[in-house]
C-alpha cells in the first residue's frame, strides 16, 4: 500500500465496486472516463425492480419500494446536489444524445442575423453530429453557422481569453453557447462560470455538456446560470453501459410557456396525465421535458451509484482528486526525465483539470506502450492518432493504481 493511501478517509468507497480481473489479480482500472466500473449494489437494485415486475406485473407502477411512476423522483435531490442545481433544475431521462436535440429544440432558435452556435474545436463528435444536423433542420450551412474556438498554434488547450474574444467578436450573430464541462481528448476543464456569465452578458443562452465533467468535478450549474446541461452517466457516474442521461434547465425557465419544446406524455401534468385529455400542460420545470416513461432497468444501476456519489460528496472526491492526479502529474514528469517521448497535453493547473490526464506520444512509441499497459492489467483508453487517456477516479483507485501505473508505462517507453 501506497503511504498516502493510508491517509485516505475515502479508501474504503474502493470496496464497493467490482474491478475486473486479469491473470488472477485486480486490474489498475483508469478508464472511468469511458465508463465506469459497476457498483455492487447494483445488481441488488436491478433485482429488486425486476422482483417488482414478477410480483406486481403492472401495477409495478404503483407498488413496491419504488414505484416506476414515481421513478424520477427518486433522483432529484442527489443528481442536483452532484450538479449544483435546485431539485426542479433536473431530471434524468433519455440518454445525452437525445437530451442535447430536445434541449436544442428549446434554446437554440435561430432568427436573422443570430443563427451561430459558437463551441469549441475538436468537440466530442456526437456533439458535432447534433450541431450540424440541428444547423441544416434550420435550413442553414455548417461552415456558416458554427464559430469553432481553437487552441492558438503549438498549442494543446483553449485559452479562456480567446474563447470570450469569440463571444464578444461574434455577439451579434450568436444564437447559441454550447460548450463541453471538459474536452474529452486533452482532459481540460473550461472556465463554465466565466463563459456562462460573458454568454448572459450578451443575451445569448448557453448550454453545457457536461459527459466528462459530471461526477468529476464540482458543479454549481444554477448559481453559473447557464441555461441548460446535458449529461451521461455511464462515465464517471457508474450507471453502466447505455445508462441514463441527466439534464438540468435553469428555473428562470421553469415556468416559460413560450419556449418551444417537443413534448410527451410523461412531461404533462402530473395531476392530470392518466386522464389521457388532448392539450399539452407541462409540468414544472425540467420535469416537463420528458417524453416517456422512466427506463427503469436502465436507472436502477445509477440509482445505486448516486447513493455512493451522495455519501462520499463531491467537495471530499475532489478534494481526493486533486491529490490523486497531481500524484500522477508529478509522476509522469519525474518519469519524463528518462523516458521523454510523451507529453502531457492536460493543463498543469489543476484548476483546469479533472481526474483526467492525457499523454501525447511520439510517433512509434504510443500503440506499443498501450497495448503492454493492457497486457500488464492495466486499463487505460487510446484515442486516434497517438494519445493514451486515464483517469485515476477518486472513487475507487489508489495512489498504489497510480503508482504502478507509472512503473509499468516507463517499462514500455524506450
Amino acid at each position: 500500500m501506497h503511504p498516502q493511501d493510508q491517509l485516505d478517509t475515502l479508501s474504503g468507497f474502493r470496496d464497493r465496486f467490482c474491478f475486473p480481473v486479469h491473470e488472477g489479480r485486480e486490474t489498475v482500472y483508469f478508464c472511468g472516463n469511458s465508463l465506469g466500473l459497476q457498483p455492487k449494489t447494483a445488481e441488488a437494485y436491478l433485482s429488486e425492480e425486476l422482483s417488482a415486475w414478477r410480483r406486481y406485473g403492472v401495477e409495478g407502477h404503483f407498488e413496491g419500494k419504488r414505484p416506476w411512476k414515481s421513478y424520477h423522483h427518486f433522483f432529484k435531490e442527489k443528481a442536483a446536489r452532484l450538479v449544483g442545481a435546485l431539485p426542479g433544475e433536473v431530471v434524468v431521462m433519455n440518454t445525452l444524445t437525445t437530451n442535447l436535440h430536445l434541449m436544442m429544440v428549446s434554446f437554440y432558435r435561430p432568427e436573422g442575423k443570430r443563427r451561430k452556435i459558437l463551441m469549441e474545436a475538436g468537440a466530442f463528435p456526437s456533439d458535432q453530429y447534433a450541431v450540424e444536423s440541428q444547423i441544416r433542420f434550420h435550413g442553414h450551412d455548417y461552415d456558416d453557422a458554427v464559430v469553432e474556438v481553437a487552441p492558438r498554434p503549438g498549442e494543446h488547450i483553449l485559452r479562456t481569453e480567446d474563447i470570450l474574444r469569440a463571444i464578444d467578436d461574434h455577439s451579434d450573430e450568436l444564437a447559441l453557447i454550447l460548450f463541453a464541462g471538459v474536452n474529452y481528448y486533452t482532459g481540460q476543464f473550461f472556465d463554465l462560470e466565466t463563459i456562462c456569465r460573458r454568454g448572459q452578458q450578451h443575451g445569448i443562452p448557453v448550454g453545457l455538456d457536461l459527459a466528462h465533467a459530471a461526477g468529476n468535478l464540482p458543479l454549481r450549474l444554477h448559481d453559473w446560470g447557464c441555461d441548460f446541461a446535458v449529461w451521461c452517466t455511464y462515465k464517471y457516474l457508474n450507471s453502466g453501459p447505455g445508462g441514463p442521461g441527466g439534464v438540468f434547465i435553469h428555473q428562470k425557465h421553469a415556468d416559460n410557456p413560450d419556449l418551444p419544446r417537443f413534448a410527451g406524455w410523461w412531461g404533462h401534468d402530473e395531476a392530470t396525465r392518466f386522464q389521457m385529455r388532448r392539450g399539452f400542460r407541462p409540468m414544472h420545470g425540467a420535469d416537463g421535458w420528458q417524453l416517456s416513461n422512466a427506463q427503469i432497468m436502465a436507472m436502477a444501476p445509477h440509482l445505486a451509484s448516486l447513493e455512493i456519489f451522495d455519501e462520499a460528496g463531491m467537495d471530499a472526491l475532489r478534494a481526493k482528486s486533486l491529490l490523486l492526479t497531481g500524484f500522477l502529474f508529478d509522476s509522469l514528469a519525474e518519469l519524463r526525465r528518462s523516458k521523454p517521448r510523451f507529453t502531457v497535453i492536460t493543463p498543469a493547473d489543476p484548476s483546469a483539470r479533472g481526474a483526467q490526464l492525457s499523454l501525447l506520444m511520439d510517433e512509434g512509441v504510443g500503440r506499443p506502450a498501450f497495448e503492454g499497459l493492457l497486457r500488464a492489467g492495466i486499463v487505460v483508453d487510446w484515442r486516434e492518432p497517438n494519445v493514451i487517456r486515464l483517469a485515476p477516479a477518486p472513487l475507487y483507485n489508489s495512489f498504489q493504481d497510480v503508482a504502478r501505473f507509472v512503473d509499468v508505462l516507463g517499462e514500455f517507453m524506450p
